[in-house]
């Protein structure tokens, strides 16, 4: 059954999908201070059932974001701490004898798990690195010819540290085009650094996080998220800003299918967590960025000119017609 086949979202299930988000949302920030709407961004990612990449300096919080996420749904979580000597099978599983049985027994990897944390992943090497394509796209991995499912819910939420880049490999585009979204979490507000400096002092400064749904609830929500409406203009003007990215000289790639779909996913729950039963075309604009960017290539003429991939979808947003939101509804 297709989304368009599935009953819309009734204005109580999105009230009741903004209202869970935004318990998430103080639950986290009891840790991750000064950094709503980053926090709900996320959430509303995750809740997608989109894979997160989480990208910046040290010491803004990247893992415990991450962490914080994945401890506030009550499934089953995995830390990967991507390093250079991590192999692939670390992360899938191997098949391995069994003297008892007499016979070769699958032995699961880390992946196993409903939120993966994928810790400095760019610290692992290219081949550890591509031992997350399939399962990321199809919830599966394959050992010696026999696939495996992961659990479900199943969403891979990865840190990176952009500019160390001594012991790191860049992610590949296919994997990069994989995460709905790519977040920047920024320094923190004076009144935000002052209560981090406090919560520091203290013995246990990290307050222990309680688990706000269940993986039942997590499919509930994300069902509710799949039936908002989204007009024909508005996927008309998701389209739009896709194509019109692959027509840019400085581009080497610009969006793919699969980067416009996850645009129309992710605005899906960003609607719902503002308890409205249909996208608007602001709601694109707002995520574009997140969701975009980070699938667009430039071409190494382009990057000796200092040319940036957010800048230039920041004009394709400036040229592209806005849809009129009467006819968004």
């Amino acid at each position: 059954m297709t989304t368009a086949e599935r009953t819309r979202a009734s204005q109580a299930e999105v009230e009741h999908f903004a209202e869970r988000l935004d318990r998430l949302v103080d639950n986290i920030e009891r840790i991750i201070k000064g950094k709503t709407d980053v926090v709900q961004l996320a959430l509303v990612g995750m809740l997608a059932e989109g894979h997160l990449l989480i990208e910046d300096v040290p010491g803004v919080g990247k893992t415990t974001l991450a962490r914080a996420m994945a401890e506030s749904i009550d499934g089953t979580l995995s830390r990967i701490q991507f390093t250079p000597d991590l192999l692939p099978t670390d992360v899938t599983g191997v098949q391995i004898f069994s003297n008892a049985s007499n016979k070769f027994e699958f032995h699961p990897g880390s992946v196993f798990a409903n939120i993966v944390l994928g810790d400095e992943i760019n610290r692992a090497s290219p081949k550890t690195q591509s031992a997350l394509l399939e399962v990321m796209e199809e919830h599966q991995v394959t050992v010696d010819g026999v696939p495996h499912p992961v659990p479900d819910p199943f969403v891979v939420i990865a840190t990176q540290n952009p500019v160390e880049l001594d012991g790191t490999y860049n992610l590949p585009e296919a994997q990069l085009d994989r995460f709905m979204m790519r977040l920047r979490i920024g320094y923190p507000n004076q009144a935000a650094e002052m209560e981090i400096i406090d919560a520091l002092n203290t013995r246990h400064f990290r307050p222990e996080l309680s688990a706000l749904i269940t993986p039942d609830e997590f499919r509930r929500m994300s069902d509710i998220g799949d039936r908002i409406h989204v007009a024909p203009n508005v996927r008309h003007y998701i389209v739009s800003i896709a194509r019109e990215t692959r027509n840019i000289p400085q581009l080497r790639l610009g969006a793919s299918p699969r980067g416009s779909a996850s645009l129309a996913r992710a605005a899906r729950a960003f609607a719902a967590a503002a308890g409205r039963t249909y996208v608007m075309p602001e709601d694109i604009k707002t995520l574009a960025p997140h969701v975009l960017t980070h699938r667009l290539i430039l071409t190494p003429e382009a990057e000796l000119q200092g040319v940036s991939a957010a800048g230039l979808l920041e004009r394709v947003l400036a040229e592209v017609p806005v849809p009129a939101e009467r006819d968004s509804g």
